[in-house]
């Protein structure tokens, strides 16, 4: 039987069906690894009540890319969980800083380190785990904590996620994904806690066997679309000319 490719045709093909309520978990660290042009097309197909799962909501880099924060100003967000929801210096200001000073979406504060173990924690079975990060803090209030010999770690609760949106520098048509350097961050343990992965492709997807095995970073039984980026200006291809 021939296997079903995973190859689609577009972005907007590649979001299709992704539902209202849906946890989406957003790969990338500033540039390197973000689903540009995926978050893109998710703008455009309208899902609503959405939670969004990221390093951070966005920066205040000029001119912007698609990123969770024009979700947000887009209507589509209920909710953010992420390492950052404001900006590093205090004279820049988040798209999404005035949405949740007005009370128009949640937003939860997780450090980066916990973000991934509870990504990392869904994608392996594990439901909960105690870590030191946040002990003594306000992320600790009101929160369950535990001490093993002799140290007050936190309860933290696995974090699964419906949808995982991620870029890639190679794939083949199997689905195994190859990160080029910065650029495989949260993508790794992403796909492992989400039900559903979409990845954007820098390079053409090759056969079904043409990445070497030691070179896979994330096996494809994980992934399920696939979408080639083409040259730019028919995508979206960021560069580090972009300025504040």
């Amino acid at each position: 039987m021939a296997r079903r490719s995973k190859v689609v045709a577009d972005f907007d093909a590649a979001v299709a069906g992704i539902e209202d309520g849906s946890t989406i978990a957003f790969g990338g660290f500033a540039l390197p690894g973000s689903p540009f042009n995926l978050t893109a097309a998710l703008l455009r197909q309208g899902a609503k009540r959405l939670v969004c799962v990221g390093n951070t909501t966005g920066g205040p880099r000029k001119p912007r890319n698609p990123d969770i924060g024009m979700l947000v100003e887009n209507g589509q967000v209920a909710k953010v969980i992420c390492s950052f929801t404001a900006a590093p210096r205090a004279s820049d200001v988040l798209p999404f800083t005035p949405y949740y000073e007005r009370g128009e979406v949640d937003a939860e504060t997780v450090p980066q380190g916990t973000l991934a173990e509870r990504l990392r924690a869904a994608g392996a079975g594990v439901p909960a785990f105690y870590t030191p990060a946040g002990v003594g803090t306000e992320l600790a209030e009101a929160r369950e904590t535990r001490v093993i010999n002799g140290r007050e770690y936190l309860l933290e609760y696995a974090l699964p996620c419906d949808v995982a949106l991620l870029r890639c520098y190679q794939a083949d048509e199997a689905g195994n994904l190859r990160f080029r350097r910065a650029q495989r961050n949260f993508g790794p343990i992403m796909a492992m806690a989400s039900k559903l992965v979409i990845v954007e492709v820098e390079e053409p997807i090759l056969p079904a066997g043409a990445i070497d095995p030691d070179d896979v970073h994330t096996p494809g039984i994980l992934v399920h679309r696939l979408v080639h980026i083409p040259p730019a200006p028919a995508a979206i291809w960021p560069t580090l000319k972009e300025t504040r």
